[in-house]
């Protein structure tokens, strides 16, 4: 048996030599390591007497919070597997992946407890097992504290190695359904030496997580912290507030926060004066990732923090970090998601014999990172198209240019990023394509000064047959989480959705047509 330092190893470590450090804290509470470490340890003995065992799946739906890292710890410290739930989801696909997760406990946020009540009939988990962060809960949910609170040590707790699983964190599927991307714990180890390592952070360093816990962005880069021995700051508000955001990196000196295009163009947009009533001068390092930012977007960030060293990064859950672009090179290769860092070992840009491209064509993206997934969850079939041999792909199109810097083309097979969420059009394709009135649908990603992207649907209706706009946004509302929602809707003749000789739709047609409507428009 391989063993690794899991999360929980890395607390107990610095647990024994710096208790009383600052761990991490969010806007109620804070924990010291020492504290962590009790704590952590009490939640494992509390769900083990649940009858949880080793490798048995632990659902967590929940705003970003401080009982976020304290689950995360505990469950390495059982043996138990993470399945965080995005709490933007609508109920039916929350009861999917509990249903395909098999999850045997579920931890929930009290502002989620009556949409898991409704899903109690859909979902395996046991009657005893479901708890709640809140202090309020109905008949049925177990509190959180009480069950820390009356925890008792176990006889014992089976012993974790680097090839067990740590987490199932799923992604949205190009089928319409979502998969299961198995994490391990010696994969997400050495992510997170991998982070510490090319992003020089060290104990001293302060990390502010805006991102939600239940992504991968915010477990990859607080856990790079607790294995130093740093300290993370969570964001728990539950919408973003820039000027508030700029409040909390000056009074609690962040060195280092990560956000997406939309976060950063909210606090340019701030007054000047409210930008100069906060001393941003302890932020050393920036990242932006998930989508493209413009020219100006860049040089704002720089000027707004002068002691900012702004880095972009390309990446999935799946294979971890695969590309960075560094402060140097944010402006001579603007649009570009760099190249390979420290871990993601090679990059191949292969067609569709699996031949390497020459540089300037496109190619599917492979990386072979030393941290990457071991597959997704009851899914062979998926699973053994993401990998050529050691080679793992997530369905990226890029090309490489010269001087070795990849430029994406299509992201995962017309993925639409809006807000720093993933979109699949498939999803949203095959909830309008329930509507009665719908004979065929695309969705595509359109351009958003605030977003990034967003929803537009293109539709072609059955003969005789009629729908509103706003029909088929309610239609969609009622079936999926809102950031999928389409904000527009755009009516075709069959005829005219363009498609391939095989008869795939093809949306970068769409989107080419779309954006020089709109063009046509100003």
């Amino acid at each position: 048996m391989t063993r690794t330092l899991t999360l929980a190893d890395a607390v107990a470590t610095h647990a024994r030599l710096r208790p009383r450090k600052l761990a991490v804290r969010d806007s109620r509470r804070q924990l010291d390591y020492g504290e962590w470490h009790t704590r952590a340890n009490q939640l494992a003995w509390a769900l083990h007497g649940l009858g949880l065992t080793k490798g048995a799946r632990v659902a967590v739906l929940a705003y970003n919070c401080l009982e976020w890292m304290e689950i995360y710890a505990a469950m390495a410290r059982a043996g138990l597997v993470v399945v965080p739930l995005n709490f933007r989801l609508s109920g039916s696909e929350l009861a999917y992946i509990m249903q395909h997760a098999e999850v045997g406990a579920v931890i929930a946020g009290e502002e989620f407890c009556a949409t898991l009540d409704t899903l109690r009939d859909e979902v395996p988990v046991p009657a005893h097992a479901y708890i709640t962060l809140g202090a309020n809960a109905d008949t049925g949910w177990l509190r959180y504290e009480e069950l820390i609170a009356r925890a008792e040590p176990p006889s014992r707790l089976e012993s974790v190695s680097a090839d067990d699983m740590a987490a199932l964190m799923y992604t949205s599927g190009t089928t319409g359904r979502p998969k299961g991307a198995i994490r391990s714990h010696g994969a997400n180890a050495l992510i997170a030496w991998a982070t510490a390592m090319e992003m020089g952070f060290t104990a001293d360093d302060t990390a502010l997580l805006v991102m939600p816990l239940c992504h991968a962005n915010s477990l990859y880069f607080g856990t790079a912290f607790v294995h130093l021995g740093g300290t993370c700051h969570i964001e728990d508000r539950r919408s973003f507030d820039a000027e508030a955001l700029l409040r909390t990196l000056a009074e609690e000196r962040v060195t280092f926060t990560s956000l997406v295009p939309t976060h950063y163009i909210m606090l340019l947009a701030l007054p000047d004066d409210v930008k100069r009533r906060h001393d941003l001068s302890a932020v050393g390092k920036l990242m932006i990732s998930s989508a493209p930012a413009r020219q100006e977007t860049k040089r704002g960030i720089m000027t707004l923090f002068p002691n900012g060293k702004l880095y972009e990064l390309y990446g999935s859950t799946e294979a971890g970090w695969v590309t960075i672009l560094r402060p140097e090179e944010q402006l001579e290769k603007l649009g570009s998601v760099g190249r390979e860092w420290a871990g993601s070992g090679a990059i191949r840009l292969l067609d569709d014999a699996r031949r390497e491209v020459a540089d300037g064509e496109v190619g599917e993206l492979y990386s072979n990172t030393a941290y990457v997934f071991d597959g997704y969850w009851k899914n062979d079939e998926k699973s053994a198209e993401a990998f050529d041999g050691a080679w793992c792909s997530v369905g990226d199109m890029a090309r490489r240019d010269a001087d070795g810097y990849i430029w994406l083309v299509d992201r995962k097979s017309n993925m639409i990023i809006s807000g720093g969420e993933n979109v699949y059009p498939t999803e949203v394709e095959n909830a309008l394509g329930q509507h009665p009135a719908v004979r065929d649908v695309a969705a595509i990603g359109v351009p958003h000064e605030k977003w990034g992207e967003t929803v537009h649907a293109v539709v072609v209706l059955h003969d005789g047959m009629s729908a509103s706009e706003d029909e088929l946004k309610r239609w969609c509302r009622e079936r999926l989480a809102g950031f999928k929602c389409p904000s527009s809707v755009s009516f075709i003749a069959d005829d005219t959705m363009p498609r391939t000789a095989t008869g795939k739709i093809q949306h970068r047609v769409l989107r080419d047509r779309h954006a020089r409507a709109e063009a046509a428009r100003r």
